[in-house]
């Protein structure tokens, strides 16, 4: 079964700019034929390119909140990055209440599976059994990145299915208990990010997913705003069940301040992850926990998010002081203590783009880019189409590229032949006779 990816390229919308290539974490994508293409093996499905393209041309392939009639019984289990999107919304109880109006029989909250998964982290981190630091499992495309980029620190990684795997697999235990047919519950996740489509629908660490779609949160936004706005006080639910904690997993930081763990580092943005991880490789970083998460902010800053991600930060600090101190939740136990919360398999290393099979062949390929990067301007322009010098070195030796997409060799050729024809012709242009006549 090959590689699935929510990210999606519409060549139609793209206008060949090179916004893409210069952000994207991996070098997945390079400009040709004035198109961008994504290369498969490369892609860890971030979505930092839908949020750099201008042209719109890149975007998550989600299931339309229509989808949810497939199912007899359909079950929202919505991240908590959800509440923050809304203006002036302290209780989350209104969202939640709002998700039953538009459609759905139940909801439960990814917060309330965070509030398990916290307790079970505090457990293997004790026991002392991962090696130190422990990094946080909890975002896909971290776990994508050190698949491909940071094999090395794979044994480091918190083998623990994430809160949206958890309350996917309570919920649907829970209602079978109740009496339903598996077949007949629909457990839809609403996601602020492209990754967490891909991890559903191509889990690595399970056997299957209990998720059985996933809707974008800005599209289920525009559901949800009308009938929010014409809810009444009588009319809101007491359907939250999750803690303040809980909810905090969306923000940067939040898994480790629920954790309780002091000596740790939260780093959010996927440069400053890809910083920090090259810092843990070369046993430059002393902590024992590392939160990594590859949007801005956290889940708050994901792509399918409608509200800046500062906007929502501030909005989060609120919602959980108003959790705390006001907040009601609703009595009703659907954690099973028989589900299981770590992998079925161990994470293994992703191999991408071998130069060659041949051992021989590939180190002489790899000297072939090297010799090749020195006669590049190496500005990392990305005129070329590849997002550095050394990239587009690659390129060229694969075959992927000629040495005249480059415009500062193009143009190097261009002159060295005009220079060859006027020679040939007896005519040299001024500058050039100038200093052979002063030689």
């Amino acid at each position: 079964m090959g590689n699935y990816h929510s990210v999606t390229l519409d060549k139609n919308r793209c206008i060949g700019c090179t916004d893409c290539i210069k952000r994207c974490p991996t070098e997945a994508i390079r400009v040709r034929h004035s198109k961008a293409e994504i290369t498969d093996e490369l892609c860890i499905d971030c979505g930092m390119c839908i949020r750099v393209c201008k042209s719109h041309a890149k975007r998550a392939l989600t299931d339309p909140l229509d989808k949810i009639n497939k199912f007899k019984y359909k079950v929202a289990i919505p991240a908590p990055t959800l509440y923050t999107q809304f203006k002036q919304l302290r209780d989350p109880n209104i969202v939640l209440t709002a998700l039953k109006k538009i459609g759905f029989d139940e909801v439960f909250e990814v917060a309330k599976a965070a509030d398990v998964v916290t307790a079970y982290s505090q457990q293997l981190l004790d026991e002392g059994k991962i090696n130190r630091p422990v990094i946080s499992s909890a975002c896909p495309a971290i776990v994508k990145l050190i698949q491909m980029r940071f094999p090395s620190l794979i044994d480091n990684v918190m083998p623990i299915i994430s809160p949206k795997e958890a309350i996917a697999r309570y919920a649907r235990q829970y209602l079978m208990d109740q009496g339903l047919a598996s077949k007949d519950i629909g457990i839809f996740f609403i996601t602020p990010c492209a990754a967490k489509v891909t991890n559903s629908r191509q889990p690595q660490t399970i056997k299957t997913s209990d998720v059985d779609g996933v809707i974008s949160m800005k599209d289920i936004y525009l559901e949800l705003i009308p009938v929010i706005n014409k809810l009444k006080p009588e009319d809101i639910e007491i359907i939250q069940m999750s803690s303040a904690n809980g909810i905090g997993w969306a923000a940067s930081g939040g898994e480790g301040l629920a954790s309780k763990v002091y000596n740790l580092v939260a780093v959010d943005g996927i440069e400053n992850v890809i910083t920090i991880l090259e810092r843990v490789e070369n046993n430059k970083l002393d902590v024992d926990f590392i939160e990594c998460l590859a949007c801005v902010n956290g889940c708050l800053g994901g792509p399918l998010t409608v509200e800046n991600s500062f906007v929502s930060t501030n909005r989060m600090g609120k919602i959980k002081k108003y959790v705390k101190q006001h907040g009601k939740t609703r009595d009703l136990n659907i954690i099973n203590p028989k589900i299981r919360l770590k992998w079925d398999y161990a994470l293994e290393v992703t191999h991408v783009r071998k130069l060659d099979d041949n051992m021989m062949v590939a180190l002489t390929k790899m000297e072939q880019i090297d010799d090749l990067h020195k006669t590049l301007p190496r500005i990392d322009c990305g005129s070329c189409g590849a997002p550095t010098c050394k990239a587009f070195a690659e390129d060229v030796v694969r075959g992927d590229a000629i040495i005249e997409d480059c415009i500062f060799m193009l143009r190097e050729k261009v002159r060295s032949m005009a220079e060859e024809m006027m020679s040939l012709s007896g005519i040299l242009p001024p500058s050039i006779d100038q200093n052979r006549r002063e030689s």
